[in-house]
């Protein structure tokens, strides 16, 4: 049954009295199958949207967790001295000359499908195993992507480990969570043994800020069952240890988007926790001077001095010095790339509190650090064949990984301006491997190839030039860069001069120097926090400690419901006519509750009543629409999609039928729905009592 906000009445009155019905969709609209019929109001004003400030709840510690694609983190710090980040344990294992401060993004199950180990921990475990006992055993690596790739999620999809062998996605990301609570839980207990039995615990994820709404409730949903799970757990004073948060109290838990994430971290940096690349000479390191951001500033900082607001109040309510010295009102853009993908955000900075406004809704796509790692497979697949590649990866999978391990070390050392070859081990087994599918040696191979900057060595290793190196970085770092160009030609974004470079991928001095050589010359300033791959993680916790600090969003789609209208010749298309009691409806107008690249602020709020059909009605489904256009009218007009429903779920009403079996009078539910969260978020409320009413929206069982 199509939704009917009283805002869409226009004075008409239907479905009020008992003996008559609600107006049916037609056969041809989108419905619900499991939905209850609503009736709509009486017509009335439809109120503004209403801001509320978030309701913080009494959190003694934030721990978040930054999930990303190739390597993850956690960090904490306690509400007595929020800015006091701590990070995690340096993790066991590790590659040399890496910093420990994450682990890779790996999780092993037994051949069973439990839980084994994760990190490190499961990579070097599983490498070490028998070539033949390893092909049973599950191991997931690079997994997170699938979530943004796959675009029918569902808390059924699968993922594939390297193996071939598929498990439920949504049992792969709660075996995750699970292990970084406990992890971090003991490092607290050790920290302060008496914290968790009075106090409360508030978590963060990070996700990409182009993830779609199903991909964050997926996350979500993984939280949720891990701890169903430890509610399985025998001894009852380990129930708090697997898992994240119970969906009774899902404020325990926020979403944090990686870039947002960043820029709140970035904005309380010194000028001398920053690189500026400009400064940077050719082939140097990464270390600039200080006086190259210092002195681009001398003259903001100027008339900062001159305008109501110090400076000095500035750093001392918790904005750093660049910040202080940037003049209110100043843009800038966040460019996150991660292992998966490239996110960008702009943020124009609130003075004097330093609240950040988005400008422009968050875009980007999947171009990240796996896309070099793709690169090498398909050179490798140019090479030996693709056939023997994906058979070689089914087959031997530890020795693959093995592979993957040696490729990730040289690809830390690629830069712009190496001359010398870089030599990469091939494991045994896959030149054994190759010697018994394809009948010859891989020197053979090499040589027979088109590729002509790949040798063998003397030495038994593939001896890759500078230019095939480059030529690997070459596809990511141009789509990289693609993205932000096409951003900075928005209006929106006109005379933004600084851009902030983070992620794990900014490490790399080949895309470091790819996007100061594009950009630089447009007049953009590109600058480096020194702790780049752990700015995410240290910006989580910090949003997690003040989550307010993002006063504005960008809503990236429209959304809405479909509602009747009455119908007007000439405005509605024929084919909208319907003709009910001798009323004339338009069928499947799009109402739109929110506009794509709308602002909204935190806590502003849309309002819509709906009233239950059937006396006793115990639950009401709408379904949702959404599109990427802001002027559509119709839910079936092309590009408009059912994303979601809105659920609703009644108590019985108090007072029942009367004498006369008579039911009681209209019952009307308010329902009150945020679009400038992170989440997209909805309370309701029996007006009649006043009683809070469970309310939910759904974007995993469309």
């Amino acid at each position: 049954m199509l939704a009917v906000p009283e805002m869409d009445l226009q004075g008409l009155y239907i479905g009020s009295s008992p003996q008559r019905s609600p107006v049916p969709s037609p056969p041809a609209s989108p419905r619900t199958q499991e939905s209850c019929g609503i009736a709509p109001l009486t017509p009335s004003q439809s109120p503004k949207p209403e801001a509320r400030g978030p309701q913080q709840a009494p959190f003694s510690v934030v721990v978040a967790i930054d999930f990303g694609t190739t390597s993850s983190g956690y960090a904490f710090s306690f509400a007595s001295d929020p800015e006091a980040i701590h990070m995690m344990r340096k993790w066991e294992g590790g590659d040399p000359g890496v910093a420990h401060q994450k682990t890779p993004t790996c999780l092993l199950l037994t051949p069973e499908g439990a839980f084994h180990s994760f990190g490190y921990t499961a990579r070097d475990y599983y490498h070490d195993l028998d070539p033949e006992e390893a092909r049973d055993w599950l191991y997931f690596e690079k997994f997170k992507m699938k979530i943004h790739s796959t675009t029918d999620l569902t808390l059924k999809t699968q993922l594939e480990a390297v193996n071939g062998k598929k498990m439920p996605a949504l049992e792969v990301f709660a075996h995750a969570l699970r292990f970084f609570k406990e992890h971090a839980l003991q490092e607290l207990r050790e920290q302060c043994p008496s914290l968790l039995e009075k106090d409360t615990v508030r978590w963060v994820l990070t996700v990409p800020a182009i993830w779609k709404q199903p991909a964050k409730q997926f996350m979500r949903e993984a939280a949720y069952l891990c701890d169903a799970w430890s509610m399985m757990l025998p001894n009852p004073a380990n129930h708090h240890q697997a898992g994240l948060v119970s969906r009774e109290d899902a404020e325990q838990l926020l979403i944090a988007l990686e870039p947002e994430a960043a820029s709140v971290y970035c904005r309380k940096l010194r000028l001398h926790q920053l690189v500026d690349l400009s400064s940077r000479a050719p082939g140097r390191g990464c270390l600039g001077e200080r006086r190259s951001i210092d002195s681009s500033f001398r003259q903001a900082r100027e008339q900062l001095r001159r305008s109501r607001h110090s400076r000095t109040f500035l750093v001392e309510s918790g904005v750093g010095e660049l910040w202080a010295d940037m003049q209110a009102g100043d843009r800038y853009v966040v460019a996150d790339c991660g292992g998966g993908t490239v996110d960008l955000t702009v943020h124009q900075l609130e003075q004097p509190h330093g609240t950040l406004k988005e400008l422009y809704k968050a875009s980007g796509g999947p171009c990240g650090a796996v896309g070099v790692d793709l690169a090498f497979e398909q050179l490798l697949g140019r090479i030996f064949g693709e056939d023997f590649i994906t058979t070689f990866k089914r087959q031997r999978p530890a020795a693959w990984v093995d592979l993957t391990i040696a490729f990730e070390a040289r690809k830390r050392t690629a830069g712009p301006h190496r001359t010398g070859a870089l030599n990469i081990s091939l494991p045994f087994s896959f030149i054994d491997f190759y010697r018994k599918q394809g009948g010859h040696n891989v020197e053979t191979a090499l040589r027979k190839s088109s590729v002509n900057f790949v040798k063998w060595s003397s030495h038994g290793m593939l001896r890759m030039s500078c230019e095939a190196m480059n030529e690997l970085f070459q596809p990511t770092v141009s789509g990289i860069i693609q993205h932000i160009e096409a951003l900075l030609e928005r209006p929106e974004v006109q005379g933004v001069k600084l851009l902030f470079l983070v992620g794990g991928f900014a490490e790399s001095a080949m895309l470091q120097h790819a996007v100061q050589a594009a950009l630089g010359a447009r007049g953009l300033r590109v600058v480096v926090p020194h702790d780049v791959a752990l700015t995410i993680l240290k910006g989580a916790v910090l949003f997690g400690q003040a989550p307010g600090v993002v006063r504005v969003r960008r809503s990236p789609l429209t959304y809405g419901v479909g509602v009747l209208n009455r119908f007007v010749a000439g405005v509605h298309p024929p084919d909208k006519l319907l003709v009910r009691d001798g009323r004339r409806w338009c069928t499947d107008v799009f109402e739109r509750f929110v506009a794509a690249e709308q602002s909204v602020a935190l806590g502003e709020e849309v309002r819509r009543s709906y009233c239950p059909a059937r006396p006793g009605q115990r639950r009401v489904l709408i379904n949702l629409y959404c599109c990427a256009a802001e002027d559509a009218r119709f839910i079936t007009d092309p590009g408009v999609r059912k994303c979601g429903a809105l659920s609703l779920e009644l108590e019985p009403a108090e007072g029942g039928p009367d004498a006369a079996g008579m039911p009681p009078g209209r019952r009307e539910i308010r329902a009150a729905m945020q679009f400038g969260d992170t989440e997209i978020k909805v309370t309701a409320v029996d007006v009649s009592t006043n009683r809070s009413v469970r309310a939910a929206i759904d974007f995993l069982s469309n």
